[in-house]
């Protein structure tokens, strides 16, 4: 039942992402429909508050979820948004996004006591509350500067970093006592923005610790410059790898959130104690939390039904029906909406129909034959968001504009798609292989770089594990097909699809990396304040398949630095219709969880219900 996190494709994480634990990771959407009736509300069902049993222990599905890196700061080449499952329990960020069900940041959890923008924006003021890190040692501004540090020194290297955000748009930092922070901006920002994408994507982390260049070596000031910072990145990232310490290494054991790690298998298996140091008032009320790895949601929804050890899971959308015979042994049910995109990345640059993808007319024309109505009754039993646009309209219906609203600029027409291929030069050939038949650049031709004969043909690479995901895979695939568009299925795990899919941009597609022509990750989750900044900007940690125009970096721009929402509107609906990604539907997270466990609802969505501290059984 874990969610996969990405920071910006991890963005979660900033990094990654999938929601409310196992029903999302890599996919998720909105609420209402389908079978059963005894499915809640999980963002505003209410916990019957029984008297609360100190002690237990609860065990948690995760399906298709494996970290595999645990130092915070992840490297630019792991975009595995299920590092930050593992980590958000131990470092949490200095903003908390998600206040229960409410979409707002959560002061309690958060590292900090204020937060001031003045000077237009352009300063930013931080005091950070007067907690402890798990041995003692009290959290101090020097915390911010040794990451700072590490960051300015190596940001390349950070997953989460978006170039011309955090540390580069720092001109200066100060710290005028142990608990204030002061931010010297390079230009004025929309305070949404950066404090609930920007800081929200910021741990602090024990720099009395982890300030070293090597296991024997002391601890000392070595961030402070240059050479000595990037000295201690490249010492932590390589620990951070070394899956079979994670629970024994030292470094790890320094932590500021409510959990600490006992436990780490190489197959996806951890588990947490409480930290009996953490300084929040949201402390951990069982003895002990574990991971239970799946490779599959088959063998967890049988786990379910056995009724054995597992305390909270994701139910499969193709399972609503199982709901009155879980709910008959002693769970409940709540799903929530996933605050996220979720696509079908277009590799522009990939060698073989790169020159087809980078057509809008084409991915206009796929688009139309997506039918995310269908898909959204069919496979996930109307449990998810239609998928029309960059911005969901279920979890995020404040930001969705009239467009997105309506069903988006491409709903579901393979008329529409068989006339703009035929208008542009395509021989039509439904149910087999359409081909371009007027090769050019002139009206009425193909397009620049396709070559007469050219087919419509792509492989999709997807990620493996859910049942509903290979159905909504292959319903696209038949769609497809009505306009000769032939899409090939491909489905692997998780770590290998992300661990061969790399980067393509016009200046630069290895063949090694780019060879994948479409890819479904499933979903990237948004923070509170849901623009495409890192998704759909040329450069963009997310944006692997090099989209980039000028237009679309100058809106996204415009979210960042100004709080108009007209801007944010026509950053949303140009998105829409420009097609970085093809959008399909965002499945609702479902998850089933022990009745007598208090404090799992309402479900936060933004921290991926993550919420362990708050849940303890009753009696």
């Amino acid at each position: 039942m874990t969610r996969m996190r990405v920071i910006r494709r991890t963005r979660g994480a900033a990094v990654a992402v999938a929601l409310a634990m196992a029903a999302v990771a890599c996919t998720g959407g909105g609420g209402g429909g389908g079978g059963g009736g005894t499915i809640s509300d999980g963002q505003h069902a209410t916990a019957s508050k029984r008297p609360v049993k100190k002690g237990g222990t609860i065990t948690v599905a995760a399906v298709a979820a494996t970290p595999d890196f645990i130092f915070p700061l992840a490297p630019a080449t792991n975009s595995n948004g299920y590092n930050a499952n593992l980590t958000e329990a131990l470092w949490p960020y200095l903003v908390y996004a998600g206040d229960g069900a409410a979409s707002q940041v959560n002061k309690d959890k958060s590292l900090f006591s204020a937060l001031e923008y003045s000077n237009g924006d352009k300063r930013v003021t931080i005091r950070l509350k007067d907690w402890k890190w798990s041995d003692g040692k009290p959290i101090t501004s020097r915390d911010f500067t040794f990451v700072y540090n590490l960051l300015k020194a190596d940001a390349k290297n950070w997953q989460a970093h978006q170039p011309g955000l955090f540390p580069d748009d720092v001109s200066k930092v100060t710290t005028p006592d142990a608990h204030t922070v002061v931010l010297d901006l390079t230009r004025s920002y929309n305070p949404d923005f950066y404090t609930d994408d920007v800081l929200s994507t910021i741990p602090l982390l024990p720099q009395h610790a982890w300030d070293k260049t090597s296991a024997t070596g002391a601890v000392g000031d070595h961030d402070t410059t240059t050479a000595g910072a990037q000295a201690v990145y490249s010492y932590l990232q390589k620990e951070g790898a070394k899956i079979g310490t994670f629970a024994t290494n030292p470094l790890w054991q320094v932590v500021d959130g409510p959990w600490k790690l006992k436990e780490f298998r190489s197959n996806g298996y951890y588990s947490y104690v409480p930290n009996p140091a953490y300084s929040g008032t949201s402390k951990p009320s069982v003895d002990k939390l574990v991971m239970q790895p799946f490779t599959t949601d088959t063998p967890e929804l049988n786990a379910l039904r056995s009724g054995g050890s597992l305390d909270v899971a994701g139910l499969p959308l193709n399972d609503v029906k199982q709901a009155q015979a879980l709910r008959s042994s002693g769970y409940s049910i709540a799903s929530v909406p996933i605050p996220g995109v979720a696509g079908i990345l277009p590799n522009l640059y990939n060698a073989k129909v790169g020159t087809v993808l980078r057509q809008l007319y084409v991915r206009q024309a796929l688009q139309y034959l997506i039918n995310g109505p269908q898909i959204v009754s069919k496979v996930y039993n109307g449990y998810a968001d239609p998928g029309s646009g960059p911005v969901p309209v279920k979890a995020t219906s404040t930001w969705a504009t009239p467009l997105e609203k309506s069903g988006g600029p491409y709903p579901y027409s393979p008329a529409k798609a068989k006339a703009l291929l035929k208008a542009h030069g395509w021989k039509v050939v439904p149910g087999g292989t359409s081909t371009c038949q007027n090769p050019g650049t002139g009206a009425g031709q193909c397009g620049a770089g396709i070559k007469a004969g050219q087919p419509l043909t792509f492989q999709l690479l997807y990620s493996s594990g859910r049942a509903t995901t290979d159905e909504q895979n292959a319903a696209v695939k038949s769609s497809e097909a009505q306009a000769g568009i032939t899409l090939n299925l491909k489905a692997e795990p998780f770590n290998t699809l992300i661990g061969t899919i790399g980067t393509c941009t016009a200046a630069s597609h290895p063949s090694s990396t780019c060879g994948w022509q479409l890819a479904d990750f499933g979903y990237e989750p948004y923070s509170l304040y849901p623009n495409g900044t890192g998704f759909f900007d040329t450069g963009g940690s997310g944006n692997y398949g090099g989209y980039s125009d000028p237009t679309m970096d100058k809106l996204i721009k415009a979210t960042e630095y100004g709080s108009s929402k007209a801007a944010f509107s026509t950053y949303e609906d140009y998105t829409a219709r420009q097609l970085p990604w093809l959008w399909v539907p965002l499945r609702s997270s479902l998850l089933v969880y022990r009745s007598k466990l208090q404090g799992v609802v309402p479900l936060n969505p933004f921290s991926g219900t993550i919420d362990y501290e708050d849940w303890a059984y009753t009696s």
